[in-house]
């Protein structure tokens, strides 16, 4: 991984100098000048990123070396691996293409096979998606939901809000699957229940133009969660898309106004997924393909609770700190799954290249 991250670098250097020599040129055009400062202080901030990280990288073996002599080299060592960790996944995430990963999301959590223990799961996986929110200083919000009464959702709808989540929290679309004993089993036999989990990019009115002919939207009465806090007015909203067939309801505002709102901004996501896979024919297949059909058989990642075990199945990587995960501690494996995305990206440039 380190060769391969030096040889990245060696080509972003080149690449900064080629565009330093294209700035020093006169006569520039102003979009042209935009373009390349914006590319130019990309590159620069990755390469100084990984600068700082060769610099503690240093830090962190002299602490190793003074263990035996220092009383608090043990202390300073796990600091300046703790900063090493935030600054080495955030260096990844820098190096990572695509143009919606600075992007906002709308996170569509399902409940699947299992009845209600793949929805009390479903709560389980919204719990740890809002603590991850938390820890990196995100924010939440809650679009819709259709709750069992019993603490598990049916599905739920929100947005997560702030810097590159989009770029992080695309490695958790697909079928999370779970093994532990539910509360009413009385037998003590270990059950399998999934939830399916959609990531989609926000999208701006700019990006997807929703002509007001084409959608029906329709109120209802919102229901509380847990039944409580039932809304007595109609402000829940249901916006149907007549060309695709899609449907979106919002009922967390208060408002008609703002649930409108939540609701066309789901429906735009869905939308632009729907435009950029280019299966308007087939509207359901770009979803299908994030979440399939949420079979037991059919799994990203499993979080078995007898052996306290999350294994994610797309890099056969085994963690035995489930509670940890739970809590929104998702920090390691996304720096696992972002160092596997990076070497798949190496891996098939380096291909093309011997074929060329």
């Amino acid at each position: 991984m380190k060769d391969s991250i030096l040889r990245i670098i060696s080509e972003l250097q080149a690449k900064l100098r080629t565009i330093e020599l294209e700035l020093s040129k006169p006569n520039l055009e102003p979009e042209a000048i935009k373009r390349l400062s914006v590319e130019h202080s990309r590159l620069r901030e990755i390469i100084e990123l990984h600068s700082e990280l060769r610099e503690l990288e240093n830090d962190i073996e002299f602490w190793k070396q003074m263990e035996a002599e220092d009383p608090n080299a043990l202390s300073e060592m796990e600091n300046v691996s703790a900063l090493y960790e935030k600054k080495f996944l955030h260096f990844l995430s820098l190096l990572l293409p695509g143009d919606e990963n600075h992007k906002s999301i709308i996170v569509e959590i399902r409940a699947g096979t299992g009845g209600e223990e793949a929805a009390l799961f479903a709560a389980d996986l919204y719990r740890m998606y809002s603590r991850y929110a938390e820890r990196k200083d995100w924010h939440t919000e809650l679009v819709d939901f259709h709750d069992t009464g019993l603490g598990g959702f049916k599905e739920i709808v929100f947005f997560i809000k702030g810097n590159d989540v989009f770029k992080a929290m695309k490695y958790e679309r697909g079928v999370h699957r779970v093994q532990r004993i539910p509360l009413t089993e009385s037998g003590g036999r270990i059950h399998t229940s999934t939830a399916t989990v959609a990531v989609l990019p926000e999208v701006s009115s700019v990006e997807i133009d929703i002509d007001p002919k084409d959608i029906r939207i329709d109120t209802y009465k919102a229901s509380g969660h847990g039944g409580q806090h039932v809304n007595k007015t109609e402000s829940a909203i249901r916006i149907t898309h007549i060309p695709t067939g899609l449907v979106v309801t919002c009922q967390s505002e208060r408002s008609q106004r703002q649930n409108k709102e939540q609701a066309l901004k789901v429906l735009r996501a869905r939308l632009y997924q729907l435009q950029s896979a280019q299966l308007h024919s087939q509207m359901a297949d770009s979803r299908r393909n994030q979440i399939g059909s949420g079979e037991r058989s059919e799994k990203i990642r499993t979080y078995n609770f007898p052996q306290n075990r999350v294994t994610d199945h797309r890099i056969n990587y085994t963690s035995y700190r489930l509670q940890e995960i739970l809590d929104g501690d998702l920090e390691e494996l996304q720096r696992k799954l972002m160092e596997h995305e990076i070497m798949e990206l190496i891996n098939s440039k380096e291909q093309n290249n011997q074929r060329v």
